[in-house]
């Protein structure tokens, strides 16, 4: 039987430039501003919480992964005095559609668009539910009926597909949410890794301690860089976040995933030329 993988991370490659223009793109951001959030992260927690509901921090900050401790509590609940979750789900799916119309030009009425909505949809859709809460919450909204709008929610869902078992394969591994973020910039080449935009803010005690638990356990040298047991362990994450992501594409035939990548390719390639902004 052929490896799923490749065909999971070629499809994570294609379908992340959609999903990037709600953290890149002016037209969601200014969305959430429309509600009163009034800065950046408001609209960021308001936004991707909102399938969630009205839940404490702690299950935001579970469901994440990602921040650290306190980050997350800055913003919820307090977001909700401001807008509600139907409205933040709304106005980041109309400010996602209105940017990838914006940069996508003729693109986005072209008739593969809306075959590459079609088989997203279809995917996103079917996929397992089990223990992927942020996909299970997301999969609880209808689609939109646009095509560009149902494209980029179709990405959005299988995005979260894919980081529910991102996070299973971290908690596998033994990554904390920051420790994965010293990974991925390593992997990326950033060094010294704590200057990475996603944790450069972030205490010096608080850097600092990622970085010593990360050597004492021989993932990083003493000059903050791989080795080989730490390149080792970022590999099988990434192999192992790959294999689960495959069982979203089960429901369609090889014909139709053939079809799907030639589709994304060049929606993709225009997202990625323009940084998805």
């Amino acid at each position: 039987m052929p490896d799923p993988r490749p065909s999971a991370r070629r499809l994570f490659e294609l379908t992340e430039p959609i999903c990037l223009v709600a953290f890149f793109a002016e037209e969601p951001n200014d969305a959430m501003a429309d509600l009163g959030l009034r800065t950046y992260w408001d609209g960021y927690f308001a936004g991707r919480a909102a399938p969630l509901g009205q839940v404490p921090a702690e299950v935001v900050d579970a469901a994440f992964y990602s921040f650290a401790d306190g980050e997350v509590a800055r913003h919820v609940p307090r977001v909700w005095e401001t807008t509600t979750p139907a409205a933040a789900l709304a106005a980041r799916e109309r400010g996602c559609a209105a940017a990838l119309r914006r940069i996508l030009g003729d693109l986005a009425e072209a008739p593969g668009l809306t075959v590459a909505a079609d088989l997203l949809a279809e995917a996103a859709t079917t996929a397992p539910l089990g223990g992927r809460v942020m996909y299970a919450a997301l999969r609880s909204v209808p689609l939109p009926a646009d095509p560009v709008a149902r494209l980029w929610r179709a990405a959005d869902m299988l995005r979260e597909h894919r980081g529910d078992g991102h996070v299973v394969a971290l908690l596998a591994e033994g990554i904390g949410g920051i420790e994965a973020h010293v990974l991925n910039a390593l992997d990326a080449g950033i060094h010294p890794a704590e200057s990475f935009g996603r944790i450069h803010h972030l205490p010096p005690a608080t850097l600092a301690a990622v970085m010593a638990g990360l050597r004492a356990r021989g993932l990083v040298d003493l000059e903050g860089r791989f080795t080989e047991a730490g390149r080792a362990v970022k590999d099988r994450i990434e192999s192992l976040t790959d294999t689960l992501a495959a069982a979203a594409y089960q429901s369609l035939a090889d014909a139709d995933l053939d079809r799907l990548v030639a589709e994304l390719t060049p929606i993709s390639e225009r997202l990625r030329v323009a940084g998805s902004r």
